[in-house]
């Protein structure tokens, strides 16, 4: 790594970090329409950064929901071009009551950055723009061609940019990407993800009587939507977490045996991931699979929520018409989201109970995808990243979903560097999310290094 490199991001780290705080005050909800222009706001942030890194050609794009944007800077003839994508756009912070200080306002404790968009993805997607700003303050150019694509809904499913690279493989088109949207396997130790999990998104809502009854009046006789609901999804899963619907296992590839041994190799305590991560009573699953197989490489299933009926204070004494729940699986690779879909509808429409009508209603679906560890830009990667870390890099797979990273292997024809810089207990999607500031300007070191290292091929 430079040593001009390295003394840059030490000069104005506290610069830096005043930057991605006031980006994390946006409160870029994408799933609220309350927060529509805010979700705008922050893509016009977005913009602004990128111009002052020195990128050029930047473009808010107008979608049917909220903007993309896009940069580029292409002026290395003859040297690769990796395309950096990151989301600005964050998770609701609910419940805002568990929060020890407002979700957005970035508060520093412990050396950690805690707000909602900390890790995921804003202080992220901000160490590619200050690498960029770096490399151009010390080299007065970049080492590589670069473009960059970032987006507003990958907390909704990420249609809009789905379409937008299926429409403009050209525009896009590049050697490699670059995301930083995972995180590091331990505190300390260099890690690329090879693989992530697919998703797909429903909704299921479960109708009963015409309208909401009178228990009293027809308690025991009338269907009751919410109740229905429960006893259906019930049926899905036996006591081990093994998912009942026929057709769901049959696509599952194996990780190899190769694969399943380094991961035994790595630095994983089942008790400490319960207590620390899990914070439950005990872990659950597939009882013949270890842990990092049931959130690597295996489907899951999870219900996400259930609405319906009365829940507010006092009683009410109804029997629910309607009822809703949130449902997702968790695909891993071979899987594919239209045949899981099918199986789906097909048991649901088996096992609904008598006298309940139900619909089901895809949200999203991506697939999961598995990246060659021994692709050259994969290891210019893990040796940046052992150069700024003095340790080997190691190589895992998340049990979450990027579906960005399919759309580029489908239509750009390229590999995803996913190269990550959270921790396992940064609480994504949780109150109290944090991104440890030290990894944010080691991210900023690892991401300049890899550019500069890249480029020289």
């Amino acid at each position: 790594m430079s040593q001009a490199t390295d003394s840059y991001v030490q000069l104005h780290q506290d610069r830096f970090l005043e930057e991605l705080k006031e980006f994390i005050r946006i409160p870029s909800v994408s799933t609220s329409p309350e927060h529509a222009e805010d979700v705008r706001r922050a893509a016009e942030f977005t913009a602004n950064a990128l111009r002052t890194a020195g990128l050029e050609n930047i473009e808010v794009i107008p979608t049917e929901r909220h903007p993309l944007v896009y940069a580029d800077w292409l002026h290395a003839p003859g040297k690769p071009t990796v395309l950096c994508y990151g989301h600005y756009d964050v998770q609701p912070p609910d419940p805002v009551e568990l929060w020890e200080s407002p979700p957005f306002e970035p508060t520093i404790r412990n050396g950690n950055l805690y707000a909602r968009g900390a890790v995921d993805d804003k202080g992220q997607l901000y160490m590619h723009v200050k690498a960029i700003e770096t490399l151009f303050a010390v080299y007065k150019t970049l080492p590589c061609n670069v473009k960059f694509i970032v987006e507003g809904e990958e907390e909704i499913g990420g249609a809009s940019i789905a379409k937008y690279v299926a429409a403009n493989p050209q525009k896009l088109k590049a050697d490699v990407a670059l995301v930083s949207d995972t995180a590091l396997y331990a505190e300390g130790m260099p890690t690329l993800c090879i693989g992530l999990r697919g998703l797909i998104y429903f909704e299921v809502e479960a109708s009963g009587p015409a309208r909401d009854l009178h228990s009293g009046l027809y308690g025991g006789a009338a269907p009751n939507a919410v109740y229905g609901l429960i006893e259906l999804l019930a049926k899905a899963k036996d006591p081990q977490g093994r998912i009942l619907i026929p057709g769901i296992y049959d696509d599952v590839k194996e990780p190899s045996p190769k694969e399943i041994e380094s991961w035994k190799a790595l630095p994983f305590n089942e008790q400490e991931f319960l207590e620390k991560e899990v914070g439950a009573s005990c872990l659950i699953g597939e009882p013949d699979r270890m842990v990092l197989e049931r959130v690597w490489s295996r489907p899951t299933m999870e219900v996400h929520g259930i609405g319906g009926g009365f829940s507010g204070q006092g009683a009410k004494t109804v029997i629910p018409a309607k009822a809703i729940a949130k449902v997702s699986f968790r695909l891993v690779p071979e899987q594919k989201v239209d045949r899981v879909e099918a199986a789906f509808k097909e048991w649901v429409a088996a096992n609904t109970p008598l006298g309940i009508k139900t619909e089901v209603r895809r949200l999203s679906g991506s697939p999961a995808i598995v990246v060659d560890p021994d692709h050259p830009a994969i290891q210019f990667a893990a040796q940046a990243f052992k150069q700024v870390m003095g340790r080997d890099t190691v190589f895992i797979r998340s049990g979450g979903s990027i579906p960005i990273v399919g759309d580029f292997g489908r239509h750009l024809g390229i590999p995803t560097i996913l190269m990550g810089f959270g921790l396992p207990d940064d609480g994504l999607h949780s109150p109290n999310e944090k991104f440890k500031l030290d990894n944010f300007y080691m991210g900023i070191k690892t991401i300049a290094y890899f550019l500069e290292e890249y480029g020289k091929q």
